[in-house]
């Protein structure tokens, strides 16, 4: 054809989707600079946030996009679970909770584009890391290396993602939402470990991705040997100094840790807004265009998709939206108002590298120009003790240590990280607040609505084998069960002994002659452990049954692939100190619980007689299966299930896995700080909390799990608990508060271009109710000096009590918002600096 000819094609082409009625796609170019990725010939700044697609149901899809994007991101961000996606080789599966299509398609009817981080390998704190387990017994594999079994299954997976993608015509260049994809993970932290081989699969990797002809950008994170044209990018708790590995590529930010991941025995870790701010600004100040949160929604490791050693069931990560799906405030509010600000520098980001400008020690002005005269400024004061006042264009500007102030006219203060002005959430536990905002059921105070089934110690079938030796666990079990027996016959020459057990990871329960002795496990960081016990024998023969268990395979490290796990070594030494070494004995194994093999979590045997039921409930027993049917709380919100007074197993509800549970396992009693000071580095440790106590109790049940009237409940229970305390809540309300100051700074985005002064506008508190909740009512109002802090706010020296004012503005409204004035509130105490402090409740 001639070109007229084509392009009178073209135009019939797309008149004819128009007339049928039918999607017109709109094609979108992606590249990238220097400066930023350029989508549409257009640089762009972005904010993006992780929300993982298995980690929550596609029923809340939906609702956790929209408050993504009322978050101020642009971009959702997940990894692709290869190991979920193919659990046998060749099959596939995405269906339910692994949709990728459906979630996809969910980001794009939000208006938000997709980062596709398709690994394959994901971290993630997810089960192997994402690999598949049948990928670990392919004969000669070696994982992420030059290893051609290996590269063929990855490409396999990599074609397979990317094929899918484009037969749905998911990519930008498509009319679709996705603009970048991801190849490997962090693999730059651990290719010291492959060697040259680590460096020839690094290239094969980039060369394999910019095959498939994505046509949007690929990345590499942690990567700082990644090949053009991939970008490189930055991964970790701050990333202001960080420098893409060409001056062609632009500064990204791949994984921003709000918080951390939970794991059991340990305490629970946050990040303080405040410094989460103070890294997101100093990173845009300082060259930055795309930064993602990971995560910005954590969600839920259902089954036994966890990764490990002892990686908790719940992922909420302190994320700026919580576990079951709630905004956390203050976090979700400071981050909004903060994207905002930077949202209103854009122009001024992507027209110019930043000018650097000396304050002082430790203080810093980066200016990015449109023009001469033309600019937008941050501000920051760097030093983790100081605050400081600081001269910046003819006017001073107050700066609080650890603080990035931001200036989209070179003038005006519309944000400053450590300043936070959002809503919180009173959320301190005490009965009282529960009560007005939390519905909690009782599975059943009758023990003879209860039925049980009581494991056997020891081999249950003639599954079982036999090996002279000790076997690692997970070539032994494949994965397929937590759980591994490891029994063995010793003759009793004299009756007391002592038992000791080496293991790799990552528990174990000891029984003598059918009787249970004892427990040993490990942690998170370190799975192995040892175990010693005096035990008692018969004369003659005598049986020793260890049941080893995994709490989700490894997911992290330099050949984490190969790390064993299970029994290594066993020895019996007399009270003579004579060793007997039982590690080369003859072992029978048998792999799982009769209990997962019957399928008693099944529906289908809720009415089994296999069950057994009476008056008198077994509490505190080993290796025992509980079941009871419980009517759900009403509502339409996410459930929660409160196994406090239980000790180690899993959960079902209505034969749907809720992961693994270990109450029993308590977090050290000390390290955790009542008011830790954001200022200065973070790190995982830092600010903790729960010390004392199990990192989790509540476990997420979602919605559309359960249905109205009896649902079924079934456990599994390791090391004893006591079922007949369990019960079943869901949260109904939410106790807010606010405290803002005449001098803080007005919303940004109060902020007009050009405006005289911004100061010209007044503060606010704004108050805002999940949706489909209202504010029912006002329980503090005062503008002045009050006392105390969130939850126990009182009338300080200079009080006005403006609760008239509040509750007309406010109660009965999803949100609403009070200008903090004298204008407004009156003047109790002329001449000094006031602050409007506001206790709410929020109910459905």
């Amino acid at each position: 054809m001639g070109r007229n000819n084509k392009l009178a094609f073209v135009l019939l082409f797309i008149l004819a989707f128009d007339y049928f009625g039918l999607e017109t796609v709109f094609c979108t170019t992606v590249s990238y600079d220097h400066r930023a990725l350029v989508i549409d010939g257009k640089r762009r700044v972005l904010q993006s946030g992780s929300v993982h697609y298995p980690r929550s149901t596609p029923e809340v899809w939906p609702e956790l996009v929209r408050k993504s994007k009322e978050g101020g991101l642009d971009v959702i961000e997940t990894y692709v679970f290869w190991n979920n996606h193919e659990p046998v080789q060749g099959q596939y599966y995405f269906e339910g909770r692994f949709d990728l299509v459906r979630f996809v398609k969910t980001v794009q009817e939000a208006g938000l584009f997709v980062h596709l981080r398709i690994g394959p390998y994901a971290c993630a704190e997810w089960n192997y890391g994402g690999f598949p387990m049948w990928l670990h017994f392919n004969p000669g594999v070696q994982f992420r290396t030059t290893n051609e079994i290996f590269k063929q299954a990855m490409k396999s997976f990599l074609t397979k993602i990317v094929e899918l993608m484009k037969e749905e015509k998911l990519f930008a260049t498509q009319g679709g939402p996705i603009i970048l994809a991801q190849v490997e993970n962090e693999y730059g932290n651990v290719e010291w470990a492959y060697g040259t081989g680590g460096e020839l699969y690094v290239q094969w990797a980039a060369e394999t991705a910019v095959s498939l002809n994505t046509t949007v950008p690929w990345v590499m994170c942690a990567q700082q040997d990644a090949p053009d044209p991939i970008i490189n990018t930055c991964n970790g708790f701050y990333c202001d100094q960080f420098t893409p590995n060409s001056p062609s590529k632009p500064k990204m930010w791949t994984e921003n840790y709000p918080g951390w991941f939970l794991a059991f025995g340990y305490p629970i870790p946050y990040r303080p807004v405040q410094d989460l701010a103070f890294a997101v600004a100093r990173f845009f100040e300082t060259g930055g265009t795309f930064q993602n949160y990971y995560m910005y929604f954590g969600g839920t490791n259902f089954g036994r998709t966890a990764g490990g050693p002892l990686v908790a069931t719940s992922y909420d990560y302190d994320a700026p939206i919580d576990e079951y799906g709630f905004i956390r405030q203050p976090k979700w509010g400071h981050l909004r108002d903060l994207h905002k600000a930077i949202k209103l520098c854009e122009e001024y980001l992507i027209s110019s590298d930043p000018s650097y400008q000396q304050l002082g020690i430790n203080l810093e002005a980066h200016v990015y120009y449109k023009s001469s005269n033309d600019c937008a400024a941050f501000l920051a004061n760097f030093d983790s003790k100081s605050d400081a006042n600081v001269t910046f264009n003819g006017n001073v500007y107050f700066l609080p240590a650890w603080s990035v102030s931001i200036l989209p006219d070179c003038k005006n203060v519309i944000f400053n990280t450590a300043m936070v002005v959002s809503q919180r959430h009173i959320d301190d536990g005490s009965s009282d607040r529960k009560t007005r905002t939390t519905i909690v059921n009782q599975l059943s105070s009758a023990t003879s609505s209860w039925s049980w089934y009581e494991e056997n110690v020891g081999a249950w079938s003639n599954s079982s084998f036999k090996a002279s030796s000790l076997l690692e666990q997970i070539n032994t079990t494949k994965d397929t069960s937590d759980y591994l027996w490891y029994t063995t016959s010793v003759n009793g020459q004299e009756k007391e002994a002592s038992l000791l057990i080496e293991s790799l990871g990552h528990a174990a329960m000891v029984f003598v002659n059918k009787e249970f002795v004892g427990f040993g496990y490990g942690n998170h960081d370190e799975a192995n452990f040892s175990f010693a016990k005096e035990i008692t024998l018969n004369e003659g023969s005598n049986t020793l049954d260890m049941l080893s268990m995994m709490v989700g395979v490894q997911n992290y490290g330099p050949w984490f692939d190969i790390a064993g796990a299970g029994l290594f070594s066993v020895a019996l030494i007399d009270l003579n100190s004579s060793k007997s070494d039982l590690s080369s004995a003859e072992w029978t194994y048998q792999v799982g619980l009769e209990g997962e093999y019957l399928g008693l979590y099944e529906v289908s045997l809720a009415n089994s007689s296999l069950w057994t039921q009476g008056t008198s409930l077994p509490i505190n027993k080993t290796l025992i299966w509980y079941k009871v049917s419980f009517l759900p709380p009403e509502g339409k919100g996410p459930l929660a299930l409160n196994l406090s007074s239980m000790g180690k197993g899993q959960v079902w509800v209505n034969g749907q896995s809720i992961g693994r549970y270990w109450s029993a396992y308590l977090s050290p009693s000390t390290g955790c700080v009542e008011n830790c000071d954001y200022r200065g580095s973070y790190d995982s440790s830092k600010c903790v909390k729960n010390c004392g106590q199990p990192v989790q109790t509540l476990y997420h049940i979602p919605r559309s799990w359960v249905h109205p009237g009896e649902n079924l409940l079934v456990l599994h229970e390791d090391l004893g608990g006591d079922p007949s305390k369990i019960s079943v809540q869901t949260k109904t309300g939410q106790e807010i508060c606010s405290i803002v100051s005449e001098v803080d700074p007005p919303p940004a985005d109060s902020f007009k271009p050009n405006m005289e002064s911004h100061m010209y506008q007044i503060p606010q508190v704004r108050l805002s109710c999940e949706r489909g909740w209202h504010i029912s009512s006002i329980n503090f109002a005062s503008f002045g000096i009050p006392k105390g802090n969130c939850g126990t706010f009182s009338p300080g020296s200079c009080h006005s009590d403006v609760s008239s004012i509040i509750q007309e503005a406010c109660i009965g409204q999803g949100e609403c918002s009070i200008g903090v004035s004298t204008s407004i509130l009156g003047d109790p105490c002329p001449g000094m600096i006031k602050n409007l402090a506001i206790e709410a409740l929020c109910t459905a």
